[in-house]
């Protein structure tokens, strides 16, 4: 992989470091998170979420609850 290096002020680079999930997680995972959450959703993930929501509208659901209930998980 072919890097770069780029300039960002100290208030980005603590702005990156406050997002970052695990303490050593990169600024690339970082920016790349960041990138992804602004990327428009597949066809097939439009499709999973129309469904879903039809499930939601059915009943087709089961709260954390009844789950914990169901495979005895108090």
């Amino acid at each position: 992989m072919e890097t770069t290096t780029i300039q960002i002020s100290r208030e980005l680079q603590k702005r990156l470091e406050a997002r970052k999930i695990v303490a050593n997680e990169s600024y690339e995972e970082v920016i790349e998170d960041l990138i992804e959450d602004t990327m428009e959703l597949s066809e097939e993930t439009k499709k999973d979420i129309a469904q879903a929501e039809k499930d939601i509208k059915a009943g087709r659901v089961f709260t954390l609850d009844q789950i914990k209930k169901e495979f005895n998980l108090h």
